[in-house]
């Protein structure tokens, strides 16, 4: 079954229109034509699921109503090319972009992040945070280091992130694509991705390719609700807060989305 959403039309229409009413959101004549009255019940319906509630009977509405019985999102790995990606980053080494996009693809597809729009969350997040396209440890700054200070000294007692002691804020700086940092996110998500406490242990380890971009796919599944209300209501600047906290990288993070979106097919 075909995702369907306003101004689709026909027997998989009416289909839907009369499983909405046969579960109690009536969406007004069940003529075969998705309109707003189809959207709306739609929308009453995915809130009624705790689902996305952007009107469209995708895969998993459509699995939750039980018309289909596979939820899998469609993907958008495949269009993404290293030249593609190239674009998106303009300023990058190329030969970078063919070392490292092989992993945070892969990182994408383990986390079942492979819809477009979480494609180009991941992508301009790195853009935002390491545009050289190469997983790195977060450099000294005022914001980090008091003046005359120890380097990150002023992350070492910022318990909102998990540290707690001296030495904490250099041991659990900013690392990898995303930049991790704090000593509760090196735990989550190191514990998320299978590490246990190897990354707690050895935080350098977030660094590494593979892991950086593994630990990248599980910061945004953590909060991939949240950041898709935010891109479907096209609030860029609210979906870079979900992940940065602020606003750093604003400008390269909706300059790399937006070139992403012209590039990539919607599937």
């Amino acid at each position: 079954m075909n995702t369907l959403r306003p101004g689709s039309s026909g027997d998989e229409v009416k289909l839907l229109q009369s499983r909405l009413a046969e579960l109690g959101f009536p969406p007004g004549k069940i003529d075969g034509d998705f309109g707003p009255g189809t959207e709306a019940a739609v929308r009453a319906f995915q809130h009624s699921r705790m689902l996305l509630a952007d009107g469209i009977a995708g895969p998993r509405t459509l699995a939750a109503l039980g018309l289909v019985s596979d939820a899998a999102l469609p993907s958008a790995i495949p269009q993404v090319t290293v030249e593609k990606t190239c674009v998106m980053f303009p300023y990058t080494p190329r030969k970078n972009i063919e070392k490292y996009l092989p992993a945070v693809l892969q990182g994408l597809v383990e986390a079942e992040l492979q819809e477009k729009p979480m494609v180009l969350m991941a992508l301009a997040s790195i853009r935002a945070e390491t545009e050289g396209f190469v997983p790195i440890s977060e450099g000294k700054s005022r914001f980090n280091t008091s003046p005359g200070g120890k380097p990150f000294d002023l992350y070492d007692n910022r318990a909102d992130i998990g540290n707690s002691q001296p030495g904490d804020g250099a041991r659990y700086c900013g690392r990898g694509f995303i930049q991790l940092t704090g000593k509760a996110n090196y735990r989550q998500h190191g514990r998320a991705i299978g590490l246990g406490d190897d990354l707690i242990n050895n935080p350098e380890l977030a660094n590494d390719p593979l892991i950086a971009a593994r630990l990248l796919c599980s910061f945004i599944k953590a909060k991939e609700r949240a950041i898709k209300e935010a891109l479907m209501e096209h609030d860029l600047r609210h979906a870079r807060r979900l992940v940065n906290g602020g606003s750093h990288g604003l400008d390269r993070f909706t300059d790399c989305y937006q070139r992403g979106q012209a590039l990539l097919k919607d599937v």
